[in-house]
């Protein structure tokens, strides 16, 4: 695919943002850190930083509406800090806050790079972040010998993973982000992956057997209520303005 007419540090940035600030550091959250179905809701703090670097960078103002859906969702995190555990270590917790300050960067950079062809600026921007994944991998996770190793005895649902990454999300599901940030307000765009918690948190129950007490799902209802608002506020007001 042709290069996209953006320059190559914003595509180093958004590379390494995504691939190893993203996404490698919540593979290794996930690793006995933090449960996957709460790295899924942990890493919704994206929409904070999305936001607050719309507002810092693009001048974009924060409604009342907004602040106040974000104080919602934060709500729901603070009571997944005050249940840390040994399936929810402050580490794994940290760790995917992380991950989700990389990906506000990576909101904001893919915005900055305009109204480009975003599935080639994904493809592109993903070469950036090999190298440091690899040097990772060889640091953290034994030598070449023993990678190669682990590679080729990878069961066939491993591969089905690495397929499902590196095409369904990575490729589609990236580039359809990327598109909607550069033609709307990062605040409307943002906090729509706060669905992705109602996805995660029910696969991780259902094939991982993750318990499901009510503290969690307190804190999703929270986070996910926080969405609602942010979404649905301005239509609701509007319908309301019409009915009166």
């Amino acid at each position: 695919m042709p290069k996209p007419k953006v320059s190559w540090g914003n595509l180093c940035v958004y590379g390494l943002a995504t691939g190893v600030g993203q996404f490698g550091v919540m593979y290794f959250a996930i690793d006995g850190r933090i449960s996957p179905g709460l790295a899924s809701l942990v890493i919704q703090t994206q929409v904070f930083f999305t936001i607050g670097f719309a507002m810092f960078f693009a001048k974009e103002g924060l409604r009342l509406y907004q602040a106040v859906a974000v104080a919602v969702a934060m709500t729901g995190l603070v009571i997944i800090a005050l249940h840390t555990d040994s399936t929810t270590t402050f580490l794994g917790l940290a760790l995917v806050v992380f991950a989700g300050f990389s990906w506000g960067i990576a909101n904001t950079v893919s915005r900055r790079a305009g109204a480009i062809n975003m599935l080639s600026y994904v493809v592109w921007a993903s070469a950036f972040s090999i190298p440091p994944l690899l040097i990772t991998s060889l640091i953290f996770e034994g030598g070449v010998n023993h990678l190669w190793e682990v590679t080729l005895a990878a069961p066939v649902g491993a591969w089905v993973g690495v397929l499902w990454q590196s095409w369904a999300n990575t490729l589609f599901g990236y580039a359809a982000w990327g598109w909607l940030l550069s033609k709307h307000p990062a605040a409307v765009v943002a906090p729509a992956p706060l669905l992705v918690p109602i996805f995660g948190m029910g696969a991780s129950a259902f094939f991982l057997g993750e318990a499901l007490p009510s503290w969690k799902v307190m804190a999703a209802g929270l986070v996910i209520a926080g969405l609602v608002v942010n979404l649905f506020w301005p239509t609701l007001r509007e319908k309301s303005r019409q009915f009166f």
